[in-house]
């Protein structure tokens, strides 16, 4: 089971100094030790309108996340404080709060603008903050969701247009949650009762007409309707009267307005209950290190000068991943092989069988904890690793072979060979009794098991090296004649041909079958990506045809509220969706 993170209060994530935004290497480590998934949820929203005291109600706390008590902004930059998930099992809630935005001491609103931007990209809950009702001038305030498609890109692609950006968003971006604080209104409508929901919904309606006016009344809406298609609302009555707001955080429970804390305790019970998991487009799952890589690859991109790119920020999350992924198969491998094999092995194909299982847990392991390998670049390298390890156990396996029958022979032969020295065979028939030992020690060399695949050789470079003693004794030999001694020339030479080619004939053996290793390591490299391809196309369609159900609903409202050019606009987009995942990827060439 992965281990909890207990943060004693909240850490600066992002810091904003100097007009700059920087990540603090601090928080960094945190999210690098967490290694369950985590439900990130950020809060943004104008300076001094109660962002981080919700925060401080999510994390369980009644101090954490600074409130102030003037009208300066107390939050600087992204703060973070990462909590046990009160709800899920084995998740860690990640909360983000923002430093307000608007805040007349900053003068220059730009870096206002990437808070925003970082906030929704880093979050699978984006809380949007606000005082009041929703009119005219909230809507205003939230000019920053109007300049999205200006800070973010969907696709690395130079080509890629406003419209293909726009379409990717719905499926990067997080679900929208509008907070309204201090809200006075009766919610009702024609004379009827409204939810939070319906209220949310009516004031995103858009106006028709072609003038400026009603351009700059719909777009903010526009914009929440076709990027948020998940959004949800909540009210707020002023928590305590206001003389007593300046010590908000000092309050206890009781001292806050019954129907506040109500509202308070149903906010959190939807972002726990509701809030899922971070997850990057493919099903990916954002775990510490992930959401690490996410938050260095945006703030470098914006840092240079650059968009934050989704797509790139996943590709170099991939790198990353993909790179730990090929050393996590690669440790797989040695410690099976390591656990399985004992050298020497009888035959080559032993040793093939062994490393053909234990390759194909490697390529399983690789496939798990994988994803986007462009090309197959990882795979490939993986692949050549495992060969390069393959080819070191056939040499390993070789050696011991080599090592254990030259022992073997030593052992075995040692006491013919003192024999001979003692001149034992030195006399009229001695040759043939020689033949007969040298024979019956052969037979016992046969019989010892687990030789390995250099026991014939080795036996041959033995005997050949004494092939001098043999050729003295048949020599000398009194007892055999000229006739006999030329007859057991012959015998040798034929004997000597046969077995080299019975060794040419197992070097071939040997070639075929390490021809045929790797054909099947091709063939279980394709088997295994192939099918992983599918259950990533399967996972691409499955969020495809989620986004789409989603635009679709937007386009019927559209055309029930009778804006034709906008749900026109949303059909586009739609049908950019279908194009772009319409013809499925092929298997590279992968070793």
């Amino acid at each position: 089971m992965a281990s909890e993170i207990h943060m004693p209060g909240p850490v600066c994530l992002i810091e904003n100094t100097n007009g700059g935004l920087v990540v603090n290497q601090e928080a960094l480590k945190i999210l690098s030790a967490i290694t369950q998934p985590v439900v990130v949820v950020a809060i943004v929203g104008l300076y001094r309108t109660g962002k981080s005291f919700l925060m401080n109600k999510l994390a369980g706390k009644r101090k954490g996340f600074s409130l102030g008590s003037t009208v300066q902004s107390h939050t600087k930059g992204i703060w973070m404080w990462c909590v046990p998930h009160p709800q899920k099992p084995n998740h860690t809630l990640v909360l983000l709060d923002t430093e307000g935005l608007g805040d007349v001491e900053k003068g220059d609103n730009q870096n206002d603008s990437w808070i925003f931007a970082l906030a929704v990209l880093l979050s699978s809950t984006f809380v949007y903050n606000s005082m009041g009702t929703i009119n005219q001038q909230a809507m205003d305030q939230l000019h920053y969701v109007t300049e999205l498609t200006e800070r973010i890109r969907a696709k690395s692609s130079p080509g890629n247009s406003e419209l293909e950006d726009s379409a990717d968003f719905v499926s990067f971006f997080p679900t929208f949650v509008w907070t309204l604080r201090d809200f006075s209104l009766e919610l009702e409508a024609n004379g009827e009762p409204i939810t939070a929901d319906e209220y949310l919904e009516l004031s995103l309606k858009l106006k028709k007409g072609t003038d400026e006016k009603s351009k700059s009344f719909n777009e903010p809406r526009l914009c929440i309707r076709k990027f948020f298609p998940k959004k949800k609302c909540f009210i707020f009555d002023r928590p305590a009267p206001r003389k007593y707001l300046v010590q908000l955080e000092k309050l206890q429970e009781e001292d806050l307005d019954p129907e506040f804390r109500e509202q308070v305790a149903g906010f959190c019970s939807y972002i726990f209950s509701h809030s899922k998991a971070k997850t990057l487009s493919g099903g990916i799952i954002v775990n510490g290190p992930r959401l690490e890589s996410l938050v260095l690859t945006y703030v470098n991109a914006i840092s240079s000068g650059d968009l934050p790119c989704m797509e790139n920020a996943v590709l170099a999350l991939a790198q990353i991943e993909n790179s730990a992924a090929v050393q996590k198969a690669v440790a797989h491998y040695d410690q099976q092989m390591g656990q399985r094999v004992k050298l020497p092995t009888e035959t080559l194909q032993e040793l093939l069988d062994l490393h053909r299982a234990n390759e194909k847990e490697a390529i399983e392991v690789f496939m798990k904890n994988s994803f986007k390998d462009v090309e197959q670049k990882f795979q490939k390298e993986l692949g050549a690793q495992l060969e390069a390890k393959r080819d070191d156990f056939c040499k390993q396996n070789m050696q011991a072979s080599s090592d254990r029958c030259m022992a073997l022979l030593q052992d075995i032969f040692g006491p013919l060979e003192e024999e001979v020295k003692q001149g034992a065979f030195s006399k009229p028939g001695g040759y043939r009794l020689f033949i007969q030992k040298k024979q019956e020690l052969k037979n016992k060399y046969y019989q010892v098991p687990r030789k390995g695949i250099q026991a014939e050789d080795m036996l041959k470079k033995y005997l050949e090296s004494k092939e001098d003693v043999a050729d003295a004794l048949l020599r000398t030999d009194q007892s055999l004649s000229e006739k006999e001694k030329e007859i057991e020339v012959e015998r040798i030479k034929a004997e000597s041909a046969e077995a080299a080619t019975k060794m040419l004939e197992e070097i071939q053996k040997k070639n075929q079958q390490m021809m045929e290793q790797k054909e099947k390591s091709y063939q279980e490299h394709v088997k295994q990506l192939t099918e992983k391809m599918e259950r990533d196309r399967a996972q691409l369609l499955a969020e495809q045809e989620r986004t789409l159900a989603l635009k679709l609903q937007e386009q019927e409202r559209l055309l029930k509220e009778g804006f034709q050019n906008e749900s026109r606009k949303l059909q586009q987009e739609m049908q950019a969706i279908r194009m772009r995942n319409r013809a499925p990827a092929g298997v590279c060439n992968i070793l």
